[in-house]
């Protein structure tokens, strides 16, 4: 946990700062789910006073990723069947894109949408970024990119709301090198085989992905919940 005290001034306001640094440690597991995130021990955590705190601790609670019960804010705890559900969701939303274009000749991805952001991910590709939670941002820029260069909006949108509520427990879902690097070769591949017409390989690949992610986050929420139920068990 940083201690902001012991850092040189920086031109970021210091909520900010205290912000990043607090959702990187709940993301990375260091606060456990059964322990209230209490202002006065966080900003003696970060070496800070409790209004910074207060303001990282509401933006964080917009996010999704603290919630609020009756004696305070907490890490989030997900429900594991609405998880699986949203993953449903959104791979069904997700293979349509790529399903209307391969039954319809005249449906083609555009490309002077998705190939910008296929740009973008040969530059990621060329200097990977270090694993961070904030990295669902990027992720979720390419997959509503995919969809609405497949032709209909309607469906860019409906996955905009799924993004939004499962954003919080997709925040788990990049923290390792070999991860990041296996999103970015493998969006650059399902972008590929859009733009080419290689519908068939384009569809295996991304229903992989998707699958592999939906694993990885409920693995981790069933962890987070594990330790929430063991803490709940010993608390006073």
């Amino acid at each position: 946990m940083t201690d902001f005290s012991a850092l040189p001034d920086s031109e970021e306001p210091l909520a900010a700062r205290v912000y990043m640094a607090l959702r990187a440690d709940l993301m990375a597991g260091k606060y456990e789910p059964g322990k209230r995130l209490g202002e006065e021990r966080l900003a003696g955590n970060y070496g800070v006073s409790r209004t910074p705190v207060r303001e990282a601790l509401s933006r964080l609670a917009a996010d999704g990723l603290v919630s609020r019960e009756v004696d305070g804010l907490y890490p989030y705890r997900p429900r594991i069947d609405q998880l699986n559900d949203l993953y449903e969701v959104r791979l069904t939303l997700e293979l349509r894109g790529l399903a209307r274009a391969a039954a319809d000749p005249e449906v083609l991805h555009d490309r002077d949408l998705l190939g910008p952001e296929l740009d973008r991910w040969y530059r990621l590709r060329a200097s990977p970024p270090d694993p961070s939670a904030g990295f669902v941002e990027s992720d979720e820029r390419y997959h509503l990119t995919l969809l609405a260069s497949s032709g209909n909006a309607q469906l860019a949108e409906a996955l905009r709301v799924v993004n939004n509520r499962i954003r919080p427990a997709r925040m788990f879902d990049y923290f390792t090198e070999e991860r990041m690097a296996a999103t970015i070769d493998e969006h650059i591949a399902i972008a590929e085989g859009a733009i080419e017409g290689r519908y068939e390989q384009a569809t295996a690949i991304l229903t992989r992905h998707i699958e592999t992610s939906r694993s990885i986050v409920v693995g981790r929420a069933e962890a987070a919940l594990t330790w929430a139920h063991l803490a709940n068990a010993v608390r006073p």
